[in-house]
């Protein structure tokens, strides 16, 4: 066993509020973990802190229309505070925009530069004349060239998951101008990850106990072979690189990032009183560094963080990187582009933050996508921490205070159940810990509730509302059982309901902290009082669900309306233009396809004084047999055109709906009549 364990959690973007899918990925995971091991009394810290560079900030201030360190500023505040409203025990929370975290991530480029780690290159990239920059990855979008989707992004296809490099897009548009950009020569320097390929498989080979789905995305990167990585870019907004050579030039996110956890450790240390601490954690071997990341950062930091960390050569490397799949929401991927998310801070409005913990605890994606609905929501809470855990809990000190003046029986002949049951409690104890120490989290949370289980089971099979008539022993050996086991849940559950296991063991009278090696079948003296004990979960109602689901529905409706994208207004034209153009009531009477024309139909109108030859381009839209008797309104003085040998006399009118289907204008005027 190391001497230390130091854990990070991924630095979230501070360009949006947290929701479900980050408290899935990486935060709930490690803070249950990290709550576990305090209480086996080990040396360990949790780190984590705001990511405050790179494109999604400074294209969330664009968007503003302010200066990025104001979308920082603000959602690194939100953010510490939802975590720590949630229940999420950081040591220290940092921010890659402080002057620590520029200074460290300077040094160690600096150290890797005058080691002649880097390798120099001119390359062509993507330039927009108009706004009088190269432009980043993100900024650059264009049609797929692998599966022909037109608005993927220059770093990658959100339609297919190809990675890509923004030269490779096809018909590329600058997102800032809308402007084609051309290619220029720019200076960068790259970590030649090839170089470091054989450490990184030595090392990796060293690594136990590793998931599938982690060690199976790293080895699948190795396989490919590693390319060089660009360590700097062209950005206003970041690190400095600290050379002269490169003005204008900032750290790659990727590289600076990860660092972010060693400048924030540089801080607890000097908040500790001891700034040279943080060394302790970071170089000294005996440190099992911990990182919990959502499947997106595997690579980073499995292969490219750690390639940096041997670079330097005075870092510990990571023992573990338990990191976890996405979390859907009810059965559709989760998108904060669409508003279908469920933020947390709205969710604390509505609920107690021990309720989420329980329920996304469950359903943790730690091999395989998850997914989160408010139905499931409302079954866990109700049938599980109300109904088994909580109606234990209620009808034990409830019936103690009932009939024991509230404090604990004495266990007087126990019979073999009562012993078997009481030495559960140790083995659901090393089930537990044992689930807990491997990351399988969803599991340790099982194994706890099982406690509960065993003791609703025994409760019942014991009846002691029928041995208190006529057996007080056996009645309170019954009770004194389930009070033990009840003491157990109450430091068991502290990772997953730390707020409601506090309550509750304030009712069994605990004081002082809570250790791992207290648990077991003689928490409880006898005669130790007991409070008349209290309902911990209220059940959820069908109407808050279908509250919760209404304002999904009513958030992604506000975001479609907001991302709503109207074709600009063309330039005036005078009232005189506008009277020119002849427009009638129709009504279709024959409608037929053009051969070799997929688009085309060939349609008679009537429109009143005359039956008219019309060839429109909605045959993507329509069927002709749909088409007979629709009104319609039709220019009818547009000079004749010949379409695939056919004259075409007049035009229809249609309107474009959002997604890009037509609809007619219609009017309910007889056909010839003047439409104005």
């Amino acid at each position: 066993m190391s001497k230390r364990t130091l854990v990070t959690s991924a630095l979230p973007y501070a360009n949006g509020p947290i929701h479900l899918g980050h408290l899935a990925g990486a935060y709930l995971p490690s803070d249950l973990y990290v709550r576990y091991k305090r209480m086996t009394e080990e040396d360990i810290i949790h780190i984590c802190g705001s990511d405050e560079h790179g494109v999604p900030i400074t294209i969330a201030a664009e968007k503003e229309g302010v200066d990025p360190q104001d979308i920082v500023d603000r959602f690194h505040t939100r953010n510490k505070q939802a975590f720590k409203d949630f229940g999420i025990n950081f040591d220290y929370y940092g921010r890659t925009s402080s002057t620590v975290h520029h200074q460290t991530s300077q040094e160690f480029f600096t150290k890797l530069y005058e080691d002649g780690v880097f390798v120099q290159k001119t390359e062509e990239q993507l330039y927009d004349p108009k706004a009088e920059m190269f432009l980043p990855d993100r900024y650059v979008k264009g049609t797929c060239p692998n599966c022909g989707y037109e608005e993927a992004y220059g770093d990658q296809c959100e339609n297919c998951g190809t990675s890509l490099s923004p030269t490779e897009l096809i018909d590329p548009k600058s997102a800032i101008t809308g402007d084609t950009p051309e290619t220029r020569k720019t200076k960068h320097w790259y970590l030649p990850l090839g170089d470091f390929q054989q450490k990184l498989e030595d090392w990796l080979d060293t690594r136990e106990n590793w998931k599938p789905n982690v060690a199976g995305q790293v080895k699948s990167w190795l396989n490919d072979g590693l390319a060089d990585r660009a360590v700097t870019r062209d950005l206003t907004w970041g690190v400095p690189v600290p050379l002269e050579e490169a003005d204008g030039k900032v750290l790659y996110v990727w590289f600076d990032a990860p660092i972010g956890y060693i400048s924030a450790t540089k801080e607890w240390a000097q908040q500790e009183g001891d700034p040279d601490l943080w060394k302790t954690y970071w170089q000294d071997e005996e440190t099992d560094l911990i990182h919990f990341i959502g499947k997106d950062n595997i690579v980073f930091h499995c292969i490219m963080f750690p390639a940096t960390l041997m670079a330097h050569g005075d870092y510990v490397l990571p023992k573990n990187v338990p990191a976890n799949e996405f979390l859907n929401l009810e059965s559709k991927k989760l998108s904060t582009s669409r508003g279908w998310a469920v933020w947390l801070e709205d969710y604390l409005e509505d609920f107690e933050p021990d309720l989420l913990r329980y329920v996304l605890g469950t359903i943790l994606p730690e091999t395989k996508d998850s997914d989160f609905s408010w139905e499931n929501f409302q079954n866990k809470v109700n049938s599980e921490l109300a109904d088994i855990l909580g109606n234990f809990v209620f009808r034990t000190t409830s019936f103690t205070h009932k009939y024991f003046d509230g404090k604990v029986p004495s266990l007087t002949n126990p019979t073999e159940k009562d012993q078997q049951t009481l030495a559960q409690i140790e083995q659901q104890k090393e089930k537990v810990a044992e689930a807990y120490e491997h990351f399988k989290l969803r599991e340790a949370i099982t194994e706890t509730m099982n406690l509960a289980r065993i003791g609703n089971k025994y409760f019942t099979e014991m009846e002691p509302w029928q041995s208190r008539k006529n057996d007080m022993e056996t009645c309170g050996n019954t009770l004194h059982v389930c009070l033990q086991i009840t003491a157990a849940l109450s430091h068991l559950f502290d990772p997953i309901l730390p707020e409601n296991m506090a309550q509750l063991r304030k009712e069994l009278s605990f004081t002082g902290s809570i250790r791992w090696k207290d648990i077991g079948g003689s928490m409880l003296d006898s005669g130790q009082p007991i409070q008349k004990g209290e309902i911990l979960f209220t059940k959820i109602e069908d109407e808050q669900v279908e509250e919760q689901l209404e304002k999904l529905k009513e958030r992604t409706q506000q975001q479609e309306e907001m991302d709503k994208q109207y074709e600009p207004i063309k330039d005036n034209i005078e009232f005189g233009d506008f009277m020119k153009i002849d427009i009638r009531a129709g009504k279709i009477t024959e409608a037929s396809a053009i051969e070799k024309a997929d688009k085309l139909l060939k349609l008679t109108v009537d429109v009143g004084f005359e039956k008219r030859t019309i060839v429109s381009g909605i045959a993507n839209d329509f069927s002709p047999d749909e088409l007979i008797d629709q009104s319609v309104c039709v220019v009818v003085n547009l000079a004749p055109k010949a379409l695939m040998g056919v004259e075409s006399n007049g035009m229809i009118l249609m309107s474009e709906e959002d997604d890009g289907s037509l609809k007619f204008v219609e009017t309910d005027a007889e056909p010839g009549s003047m439409v104005s």
